[in-house]
């Protein structure tokens, strides 16, 4: 339950869902965009989130494409995680996001909902960053579609009252050697401490992670010291972790040495996975 009372809305088309936002802003009700809402509850039950205008995007078709138009695969930001993982249109993205909290939230969780999350996680982004996704944004100026490396740095760039409608990955990409692993410090479905998904194109390993800074990344450094030949593994590996983006996480799930740790480990098991593999 909520500690405030809200105006609903669930429009059916992209224009109507901006113009609901739109109007819900003039009058004053900080409108927000829904879809699975997960966020919105628990961070509406501790005061760190309020609305007056609910706008529930999950009637939009666009928002529930999952479908294969030319040579792209689209998925829509208000499919489950849960459809997703089921469909498995996608390797890698099934595998990580089938690692995000338990079964029953990863039902309520939706892909825009854990991409564009507050919480600093958001594993979902992970395999669109390395696939070189695009993304179709709309609002007050209509649809746009951005390169997902492009708006997405430690979180997905919108502008007041736009939202994430789908996602666009190339087919050629879909079948790539992947890599994807979560490690936790405690239980089977505690917080991550790190996440690290890693893909093979064209000969050489992408790798992006989530957990160990205050947001998910994929790193052109990281992937440049891991690519680079003529050096032994612990050298390339090195070399990864000294181009890191800082800063790094200390918390209570662990501190930045373990973090660090926890990470040579995965980069280690992810360039033996994948080094030999043929893409």
């Amino acid at each position: 339950m909520l500690p405030f009372d809200f105006d609903y809305y669930r429009p059916e088309t992209l224009k109507e869902a901006v113009d609901l936002y739109q109007y819900s802003d003039q009058q004053g009700k900080q409108p927000f965009y829904f879809s699975g809402g997960t966020e919105l509850l628990t961070l509406g039950r501790i005061d760190l989130a309020y609305t007056e205008a609910v706008i529930d995007i999950k009637g939009i078709p666009e928002c529930n494409a999952m479908e294969v138009s030319g040579d792209q695969l689209l998925l829509g930001s208000s499919l489950s995680l849960t459809v997703i993982e089921e469909a498995n249109h996608f390797p890698l993205l099934t595998k990580t996001a089938s690692q995000v909290a338990d079964h029953s939230a990863r039902g309520k969780i939706t892909l825009g909902g854990n991409i564009c999350a507050r919480i600093f996680y958001r594993e979902a982004v992970l395999p669109f960053l390395l696939t070189d996704s695009r993304v179709m944004i709309n609002g007050a100026e209509g649809k746009k579609i951005v390169p997902i490396n492009d708006l997405f740095q430690g979180h997905l760039r919108l502008n007041k009252g736009e939202f994430l409608v789908q996602t666009a990955t190339d087919l050629s990409f879909i079948h790539a050697p992947y890599f994807t692993v979560k490690r936790r410090q405690q239980w089977e479905t505690g917080y991550p401490l790190i996440t690290l998904a890693a893909l093979k194109v064209n000969q050489k390993i992408r790798v992006a992670v989530s957990g160990l800074c205050p947001f998910p990344f994929r790193s052109s450094a990281v992937e440049e010291s891991l690519n680079t030949q003529g050096q032994s593994l612990a050298t390339r590996i090195d070399g990864a972790i000294a181009g890191l983006p800082q800063p790094i996480l200390e918390d209570i799930e662990g501190s930045k040495e373990y973090r660090l740790f926890v990470l040579r480990n995965l980069l280690l098991d992810a360039v033996k996975a994948l080094e030999h593999a043929q893409d």
